[in-house]
């Protein structure tokens, strides 16, 4: 029997929201502050993924610069309809305190790698924002509610609005049709219509170990929606920290036989409940039982297999480990904060065969960094890199970066000192606190230097060499659980990032130029 092997989108991949068209299967994931603004995942079995396309690419779609740690794109919905493919999607300003700045946006394309159209604003009342295509022809835009006020429900409902395609505006009265269940933090709304019935799937209890999928129903599209008696249908097994942690914020999938699969995210944590790779994206085999409410195979907690559908088998390509710089264009792995790839801070051919980045704002700026990163996906992986760069001030820095968001990041740096000259040293920050490891940074030559992090689950050791010689450990051993949602005191949900970059403080754009990067994963079997 083939099998789905979860997480199927390993590594920070949250908030799936799942779609068929024909024999193609999409998925749809949150990208926070990182561009270019959604990931869409491509499948013809549900075994096999692979990373196809961004759709949001243009400032004019997705402005972040300024954007907030953990702001950005929400929770995207894809649909299709009309023979147009539609993306709803939240950009986040502000999240900290009472209020909470979540604007949403519709972008349409007739084919999934675009072009996308620049968006239509819908309204920024909550976040979550999901579009449903009813059956005869309306369209109805639902969100979760934010109610800022003292003594209230953060979390007030789901909203519907009517979506009217040719004005591309709200029409009519907003509903609030579902209050939540006794699970609270009612949110991720997504609508399904089904032998009469409209089933409507939020997730609830918060994004940490208490997340859940639960369900209800109406034969009116208003409501009242009556709460599935066995809720949640989906949840962890908090008892069993081997087990797929934090499942929740599920969308819908029927396939061309007939069967329904849900995908989730989910979390693994390597030790004490970090979860350093961020929320990932499972799937679980579903179905109907006689009394019409959907149930999860195996009971409610997720599953590590899963029966796959009975399609012909599709494999993807692997993935090259190493980048060598060579293309006109840059691999779709690659992601920048806030801002997208320009020429004014980022070039493949002032130098053919090189990256070269021009140096940008420091590693807590939310604003103009000159970074450039991949998601971690393993959790025992080799990344590495060469880099040419001549530092002539203390302020101009670069190298290699183990990065979660501005407060909490590792940093093998070249840079310059008074004394020693090109040199090279380490820089932590852990909760926004700063840090320089080394007591003595390393002297180094005019040539260029090779920057290696090895990865073991929380273990984190940085390397060098010069001149072609071998590796030399540098400073000791790190312990990375900081890189992750859980190890802060306020919430936040990205994923750590691997990757390289350039700062110039004195604002000069001092460059760097990096001849290639590896991303060897060194885990045999999937780690559990």
């Amino acid at each position: 029997m083939t099998v789905i092997t979860n997480p199927v989108l390993p590594g920070y991949h949250p908030d799936p929201s799942i779609l068929r068209v024909g024999d193609d299967y999409y998925i749809a994931v949150s990208t926070f502050e990182w561009f270019p603004g959604v990931q869409i995942h491509h499948s013809r079995d549900l075994v096999h993924w692979r990373l196809l396309t961004h759709p949001l690419t243009r400032v004019s779609q997705l402005d972040m610069v300024g954007n907030i740690d953990s702001g950005g794109v929400w929770a995207p919905c894809l649909s299709y309809a009309d023979g147009r493919f539609y993306l709803i999607y939240t950009d986040v300003k502000s999240r900290q305190g009472a209020f909470k700045d979540t604007h949403n946006y519709l972008v349409t394309a007739e084919h999934i790698e675009g072009p996308w159209s620049d968006p239509v604003y819908l309204n920024s009342s909550g976040f979550d924002p999901s579009l449903f295509h009813d059956e005869d022809g309306s369209k109805w835009l639902l969100n979760m509610i934010w109610d800022f006020r003292k003594g209230q429900n953060s979390f007030a409902g789901i909203a519907l609005q009517r979506y009217d395609p040719d004005r591309q505006c709200l029409t009519g009265p907003v509903h609030n049709i579902f209050r939540g269940t006794r699970l609270g933090v009612t949110e991720a709304p997504h609508l399904y219509q089904r032998d009469g019935y409209y089933y409507l799937v939020t997730a609830e209890g918060g994004t940490g170990y208490n997340h859940a999928v639960t369900v209800a129903r109406s034969m009116s599209l208003f409501g009242p929606y009556e709460v599935d008696p066995d809720n949640p249908i989906l949840t962890s097994d908090q008892t069993d920290q081997s087990c797929l942690q934090k499942a929740g914020h599920a969308s819908l999938v029927e396939t061309q036989q007939g069967d329904w699969y849900m995908a989730h995210l989910c979390a693994r944590p390597v030790v004490d409940g970090k979860c350093i790779l961020g929320r990932e994206t499972a799937l679980q085999k579903c179905y109907w039982n006689e009394a019409g409410w959907l149930r999860v195979e195996g009971g409610p907690a997720p599953a590590w297999s899963v029966a796959a559908p009975n399609l012909p088998s599709y494999s993807f390509p692997p993935e090259p480990l190493r980048d060598d710089f060579s293309s006109t264009g840059l691999q779709p792995y690659w992601n920048s904060l806030r801002r997208p790839f320009t020429q004014d801070w980022l070039s493949l051919s002032e130098r053919p065969g090189f990256l070269r980045l021009k140096g940008g704002e420091s590693m807590q700026s939310t604003h103009r960094q000159s970074l450039l990163a991949r998601r971690l996906e393993g959790f025992h992986v080799d990344v590495a890199t060469e880099l040419d760069f001549s530092p002539e001030h203390f302020q101009q820095m670069a190298g290699l970066i183990v990065y979660y968001d501005t407060a909490d990041y590792v940093y093998l740096r070249v840079t310059h000192h008074e004394t020693l000259g090109k040199c090279l040293g380490i820089i932590e920050s852990r909760h926004g606190r700063y840090d320089e490891p080394l007591t003595r940074e390393v002297a180094l030559p005019a040539t260029p230097t090779c920057l290696k992090a090895s990865i073991d689950r929380e273990r984190l050791q940085f390397y060098f060499a010069v001149e072609n010689g071998a590796w030399q450990a540098i400073g000791s051993e790190h312990d990375i659980r900081h890189l992750s949602d859980d190890d802060a005191d306020y919430i936040r949900f990205t994923g750590t990032f691997v990757g390289v970059c350039v700062q110039d403080l004195g604002g000069q754009g001092r460059w760097a130029d990096f001849a290639w990067f590896d991303y060897r994963p060194r885990e045999a079997v999937q780690d559990s």
